[in-house]
């Protein structure tokens, strides 16, 4: 009996066990659950509050980092968000701010770029990495994809004006800037001599700043114009990048969500149609509408802002900066000789004297001038290059960007370019 009791004994502490063991897997299986429940419900319970955000630092110059400092930098938070924000059926408008941040670190990721840490402010040295990676990401765009043109423009362009920051952050220790003034005090000096006063007004405002400021410039002063235009080439990466990110991994449709968002208007909604169409024409049509928005409505303001830094001061850099200037786009001409210096002025006599010399009589940073130059020079040579000599053009997209960085020094040539331009300066009587 004792053992039958043993054995009963055995065989219940046996089912207690069991049943023990049934129950902690149950609990733990419970636990699991709720813990995936609250995972699961933390991004709804956070999604109210990245609803209706603004677009703060949408321009660069605000501050380091996304488009609202409330938002998050991990790519699989955001698409949990904006998937339920879709799935609540949520106005796309009311998550821009949700929807522009995603892309922008989506794409930021895909360039190997440190999106929450990027300060335009930083100057070129801390930048140079951020140059180099998002010029070659437009490149690697266009290598893979035909119908961007305006990404591997972009890249090309971008190689000769990132040399160019490089040198103008050295500045003072390449050329000697009261060189170039004394150059450009010569040439305003010739023409006073050779046509009279009212000539020398005639030249472009860029010019005579240089002759009066040039030589007073200091590296403070171009550090202060070096961060505005990294501000600008940050902008331009973060408007337009997260478009061509959105196209090429999920197509137009992702496009027009953005659309909606309100993130940009209907040219531009239009532009990814035209590009998408395969029609070379509506090809060509719409990457000129993104590089219309990027000259006109992303950076126009800022480079008025530039040029306006302390009167003259901004007045000689931006000029010297249309001076230097040399796309490496087969066919284009360096801005330097597109609309030159021509001066003509009658003489008592009834004949007109005209000066001419080798240097720009506009400045890059005037968009009106700007966008003149690039539909006369950029759009045109660039597509016929994409159409005509694609070998070519794959060629130069496949030098690595450190290496078209450094090609793209032109800005140590100045004095030369500068010195050149006097010795060619003619005044011929007709």
């Amino acid at each position: 009996m004792s053992g039958c009791r043993y054995l009963s004994g055995r065989r219940a502490a046996r089912r207690s066990g069991r049943y023990s063991r049934i129950a902690a897997a149950l609990c733990c299986v419970l636990v699991m659950l709720t813990a995936g429940g609250v995972a699961a419900a933390a991004p709804t319970d956070q999604l109210e509050r990245y609803l209706d955000l603004p677009l703060v630092n949408r321009d660069a110059a605000t501050s380091p980092g996304g488009v609202n400092p409330e938002l998050p930098y991990d790519r699989a938070t955001l698409a949990q968000l904006l998937d339920r924000a879709r799935r609540e059926g949520v106005e796309p408008q009311r998550y821009a701010a949700l929807l522009y941040q995603f892309w922008l670190v989506d794409v930021t990721e895909a360039a190997g770029i440190d999106l929450a840490s990027w300060d335009p402010r930083a100057g070129v040295s801390a930048n140079r990495e951020n140059l180099v990676r998002s010029y070659s990401y437009y490149e690697q765009l266009q290598l893979h994809h035909r119908e961007l043109q305006w990404a591997g423009m972009g890249g090309l362009v971008g190689a000769d004006f990132g040399g160019g920051l490089v040198d103008f952050e050295l500045t003072t220790n390449i050329y000697d800037l009261p060189g170039i003034a004394q150059t450009a005090n010569a040439i305003v000096g010739r023409t006073l001599h050779e046509l009279g006063p009212e000539a020398v007004e005639m030249l472009p405002e860029g010019l005579r700043a240089l002759a009066r400021a040039g030589a007073t410039i200091t590296a403070e002063d171009l550090r202060y114009i070096i961060g505005w235009i990294l501000v600008m080439q940050k902008n331009i990466f973060s408007d337009l990048m997260p478009m061509h990110r959105a196209y090429v991994t999920q197509g137009v449709g992702a496009i027009e969500e953005m659309h909606a968002a309100g993130l940009f208007g209907g040219r531009i909604l239009g532009a990814w149609h035209d590009i998408a169409s395969g029609s070379p024409d509506r090809i060509a049509s719409g990457n000129a509408a993104l590089l219309n928005r990027e000259q006109s409505t992303v950076i126009g303001d800022q480079w008025d802002l530039v040029r306006a830094y302390k009167g003259d001061v901004g007045e000689a850099v931006t000029y010297l900066s249309t001076v230097a200037g040399s796309p490496s786009v087969a066919g284009v001409i360096a801005p330097r000789y597109f609309d030159s210096i021509e001066i003509g002025q009658p003489l008592p006599d009834g004949r007109t004297a005209v000066l001419t010399t080798p240097l720009p009589d506009w400045n890059w940073s005037v968009y009106e001038k700007r966008w003149a130059y690039i539909t006369a020079e950029l759009l045109p040579k660039y597509r016929n290059m994409v159409d005509n000599n694609w070998p070519e053009l794959e060629a130069r997209l496949r030098v690595p960007f450190e290496v078209q960085l450094e090609l793209g020094r032109p800005t140590r040539n100045i004095p030369q370019i500068m010195s050149t331009a006097l010795e060619h300066t003619e005044v011929t009587i007709s």
